[in-house]
């Protein structure tokens, strides 16, 4: 097919094809090759362009709209180090799962492999963090391969990708391909979204004749849209089960709910860890059975059968073996399940071991009366924890999302905020990336403007992308920053003091920033706090606050998080406090820090 009189340039024809995936924002920076891209984003009205200060920013600003929204983020960088850049960010979404793709700018066709200008093997790159990527070589495959990358990044499990443009194909003209009307006639990627009747069928049987049953539901539940974690509310009620979530699957099961047991995991709750060690049937739907949950997989839940519902094959006996797999998307296997429990009970066939239940709860209730989040109070210095009950306090009946850096800040966040909806909770899980929270906070308020945006910091963290306060001025985006400072790099310091010796080795914080002056310096509002006392007045002014705000709450700087799973150790063989001692750690234990 040749170019027509209305043909249009491939830059034009990239804009159009996003327009027509439905595309709202886009989150990049500019560069040489990417230049005729601006260009036809500056003619037209359609799309809104976010400015960010780092192409690693752009990524997880694209990360927080998808995670709030559950549509896919789009970033735009250039060539070299703008696609390298956004690496960090393309693995972060990767390991966990969040629909992006990334439009990255290329040197000429003809120049590449001579080591050009700004030229870098990006499809190399990316290939080990990336569900997918493109080098589209020729105009007439551009629209194709974008409608394409939309919907690889969306369907079956989803993740990033990547389409990297030389800078020729983006100049050349062609006609635009309108994207194709049924996405299921792609020719080999077609994820296997309906889960096996049979499977479903066996999956009930094991369910209703379970002793100790637990639920187990992580970020595919979320991953799958608001109605899985609706369908997952439904199940759990109609079982009377008890229920714990991953870190990423936070939100899509209420955390005010009595049968919620709380997050479980290295930082999770002691009933959670204990229910998970002794229950006889553990339904996992969407998560990943990963170390940060099973600890030491050799002692992990020894006595129970384990059902595992998940959408990506590859992930099913690949860390943990399990009983039964099924296979599909989360809302349509969690939809079977509940049909299939309601006409068995139509049928008065669903034939629970109640007095086994019972017993069940009697034995949770009793761990939960430990008070595993409980913590020392103090008049003098503002405990971490304490920080955050009282932020709770302030904004559980606001319209509010919550994004976190990476450390022991998020773990707190964990543990103390507690949510009662779907992708209202953003966080690192997978890859841990320090720098998320703030840019990620950024995308969520673009996505949700009028709502409260949080991001719960620790001063080591944020300063990873502490320049994206240029960005938070120029689009007047009212996200609210609040730093746990205890002036260590906290996490890193918590494990120093547990398997170095506490010799603290590069995890003090020398020289650190007067936060206020910083918010000051970029147009935003800067607030700090050291007493208890005032903290209550603190948080008050910062939601009030209609734009930028960084709070710098000064915390004990020696206080560590528990519970905890010592690295190596079962899950059932947890620190309460720091009165319990670890064991010995192993040398195998020490590797998984």
């Amino acid at each position: 097919m040749k170019p027509e009189e209305s043909a249009t340039t491939g830059a034009d024809l990239l804009v159009k094809a996003l327009i027509d995936e439905d595309v709202e924002v886009v989150f990049g920076y500019p560069g040489g090759a990417v230049l005729p891209i601006y260009d036809s984003l500056f003619k037209q009205n359609r799309l809104r362009h976010i400015l960010v200060r780092h192409e690693q920013a752009a990524v997880h600003a694209a990360e927080g709209y998808a995670r709030s929204t559950g549509k896919v983020g789009v970033v735009l960088v250039t060539s070299g180090p703008g696609a390298t850049n956004a690496v960090t960010g393309l693995t972060d979404a990767l390991m966990d799962s969040i629909p992006i793709v990334c439009l990255t700018g290329q040197v000429p066709t003809h120049l590449i492999g001579n080591d050009a200008f700004q030229e870098a093997d990006t499809t190399g790159i990316t290939r080990p963090c990336t569900k997918h990527n493109y080098l589209v070589k020729a105009v007439d495959a551009l629209a194709r391969t974008v409608h394409e990358a939309f919907y690889v990044a969306r369907s079956g499990r989803p993740g990033p990708v990547v389409i990297d443009l030389p800078k020729d194909v983006l100049m050349n003209k062609y006609d635009y391909v309108a994207p194709p009307k049924v996405v299921s006639e792609h020719k080999s990627y077609r994820p296997q979204m309906k889960p096996d009747p049979k499977k479903v069928a066996q999956a009930l049987e094991m369910i209703i004749h379970a002793k100790r049953p637990v639920f187990y539901a992580g970020g595919g539940v979320i991953n799958s849209g608001p109605k899985a974690s609706k369908l997952l509310t439904q199940l759990v009620h109609l079982t009377g089960y008890p229920i714990t979530n991953t870190l990423m699957g936070l939100g899509s099961f209420p955390a005010s709910d009595k049968q919620f047991l709380g997050m479980l995991g290295m930082h999770g709750t002691y009933e959670a860890n204990l229910a998970m060690h002794g229950c006889d049937v553990m339904i996992n739907i969407g998560a990943r059975f990963d170390d940060r949950i099973t600890g030491n997989i050799a002692k992990f839940s020894p006595g129970s059968k384990k059902i595992h519902v998940d959408i990506d094959p590859s992930s099913i006996n690949k860390n943990v073996h399990v009983d039964l797999a099924v296979v599909g998307d989360a809302t349509l296997v969690l939809e079977e399940l509940v049909k299939g429990w309601k006409a068995r009970e139509a049928k008065g066939q669903p034939k629970v071991d109640q007095k086994a239940l019972k017993a069940w709860w009697a034995q949770i209730e009793e761990w939960r009366a430990r008070n595993c989040l409980a913590y020392k109070s103090d008049k003098e210095t503002i405990k971490p924890q304490y920080a955050l009950e009282r932020l709770y306090h302030h904004i559980k009946n606001k319209d509010h999302y919550i994004t976190t850096e990476v450390g022991q800040h998020q773990m707190w966040a964990a543990q103390f905020l507690k949510f009662e909806q779907p992708n209202r909770w953003m966080t690192s899980g997978g890859l841990g990336t320090m720098g998320y929270g703030f840019p990620a906070a950024m995308g969520v308020q673009i996505a949700h403007p009028d709502a409260l945006v949080i991001d719960v910091a620790g001063e080591a963290s944020i300063l990873m992308n502490i320049q994206e306060l240029s960005t938070v001025a120029q689009y007047r985006l009212p996200v609210k920053i609040f730093i746990l400072n205890n002036q260590y790099m906290g996490m890193v310091r918590q494990w120093q003091e547990l398997l170095h010796g506490s010799r603290y080795s590069e995890s003090y914080m020398e020289s650190l920033p007067d936060f206020v002056k910083l918010a000051e310096a970029f147009g935003a509002k800067g607030l700090r706090c050291s007493e208890p006392s005032k903290l209550d007045d603190t948080i008050k002014e910062m939601i009030a606050l209609p734009h930028p705000v960084v709070v710098d709450v000064l915390v004990d700087q020696k206080e560590n998080c528990f519970p905890m799973i010592p690295s190596g150790a079962a899950h059932n063989e947890m620190l309460l406090g720091p009165d319990d001692k670890a064991g010995k750690v192993s040398e195998e234990g020490m590797v998984l820090v």
